[in-house]
Order: structure tokens, then C-alpha cells, then sequence
């Protein structure tokens, strides 16, 4: 990967949005999903949700780097938190 001149973070960061794309994967062929109502509002799949978490993190992280100088992995730690939350009960 010296190519791309990643970082070990960056490299994490995509290795961990891979094997969770696997695993939806996996969890979608073992039990396909339907469609939900939760606090978001539409009803959205799991993969849906799974798109929403993510998105939103990329702005928790974002918003995070605007607003203080602390390191990133406090942003993971929210970010992580709402992806299950989104997941859970989106």
C-alpha cells in the first residue's frame, strides 16, 4: 500500500467499512431483511441504515475537526455509537 502513501488509521478505517460491508453481506443472505419504521423518517433495510450510520459519521468526524483540536478517536467513539443506534433502532 506504499503507493497510496495510507496511513495505518486510513487503512483501518477502510478495512473496518469492508468486513462490515461483508458481513451485511453475509447477515443479508442468511436472513433477508424488510423493510422497518424507526426513528428515522422512511422505512429503510438494514443496508439503508447501515448508509445513513456512515454518512453520518463522516460528519460527526468532520464536525469533530471543526470544532476542537482533541484527537479523532473521541469522534470514532460517537461515531461508533450512532451506527449502532442507527442500525438498531433507525
Amino acid at each position: 500500500m506504499d503507493w497510496m502513501a495510507w496511513t495505518t488509521p486510513t487503512a483501518i478505517f477502510f478495512l473496518c467499512i469492508a468486513l462490515m460491508l461483508a458481513g451485511m453481506t453475509v447477515w443479508e443472505v442468511v436472513s433477508p431483511t424488510v423493510e422497518a419504521k424507526g426513528f428515522l423518517p422512511m422505512r429503510t433495510t438494514r443496508g439503508d441504515r447501515l448508509f445513513i450510520g456512515l454518512l453520518g459519521s463522516a460528519f460527526i468526524h468532520l464536525g469533530w475537526l471543526a470544532a476542537t483540536d482533541a484527537s479523532l478517536w473521541g469522534a470514532s467513539a460517537v461515531a461508533l455509537v450512532w451506527i449502532a443506534l442507527v442500525i438498531r433502532f433507525g
